[in-house]
């Protein structure tokens, strides 16, 4: 079976996140880069089942800039057995469409039995693209899986949804993402980080994926404006002088909070 991993480079959550004004682009200077977590927990998914099922290959997909080839190769260090990065500047800003319309047309140039990844980055936030793959592909999906079971020819899970839990089942191939819920990926150790150089790293083009990212018949979503937060403003203070009940409905009420 190959299980294909999809994961993310995003800014730390523990650093500062900002926006350039000029672009609408994230300043992946501001902060350090890293594997987004949840892109690590579906990571971990893939090896524990390949831990335990022979002749199953773990293969990291991801659609990042150059400069995030470092940040892919810990996907190796922890054990997949390849990786595969999607690089062009013609990806630069790319929407949740042109992000899934590509990542499906590297899955169909590798093959896969399966497809893993996190139910929605730290960064976006879309919380769309592993069903948008899906839907390209043409295959079933299941998605923000809080327990997942692989089989040989089928993935099971279970998603919590408002007021209920929900047992969901697909046939392979298929797509599925997983939740915080899933356990904390492993570390890499040294013997993974050194193995880690002499796997298969394979860098892909939009040329190579046949995708034209300006294609003017295709859907696509930009940005028209953006401007900073407004600081913090103090907010209203009432004093009871014996109408504080009614000021305080009058404000409610003009502030469409009641």
């Amino acid at each position: 079976m190959r299980i294909v991993v999809l994961v993310k480079e995003v800014p730390d959550t523990y650093g500062d996140r900002k926006l350039s004004l000029e672009t609408g682009l994230a300043d992946r200077g501001a902060s350090e880069t890293v594997i987004d977590e949840i892109g690590e927990r579906a990571l971990e998914v893939a090896l524990s089942y390949a831990d335990r099922t022979p002749g199953t290959e773990v293969v990291v997909l991801s659609m990042t800039p150059g400069s995030a080839a470092g940040t892919v190769r810990k996907g190796l260090a922890m054990g997949a057995a390849s990786a595969v990065q999607v690089v062009d500047d013609g990806l630069l800003g790319a929407d949740v469409g042109l992000t899934a319309e590509v990542l499906a047309a590297a899955l169909q140039r590798i093959g896969f039995d399966l497809v893993i990844g996190g139910n929605l980055s730290t960064d976006g936030v879309g919380g769309v693209v592993p069903a948008m793959v899906a839907e390209i592909l043409d295959v079933p999906s299941a998605t923000y899986l809080s327990a997942v079971e692989i089989g040989e020819g089928g993935v099971s899970g279970t998603r919590v949804s408002d007021g209920a839990v929900l047992q969901v089942a697909a046939v392979l191939p298929a797509v599925i993402s997983v939740t915080e819920a899933l356990p904390d990926a492993r570390f890499p150790n040294f013997k993974g980080i050194m193995a880690a150089k002499k796997k298969p790293f394979e860098i892909l083009s939009l040329a190579e994926l046949e995708i034209d990212p300006h294609d003017p018949g295709a859907s696509r979503s930009i940005v028209i404006g953006l401007s900073e937060r407004p600081p913090r403003a103090a907010g209203v203070k009432i004093v009871d002088e014996g109408d504080a009940g009614l000021r305080l409905a009058d404000f409610l009420i003009q502030n469409r909070l009641a």
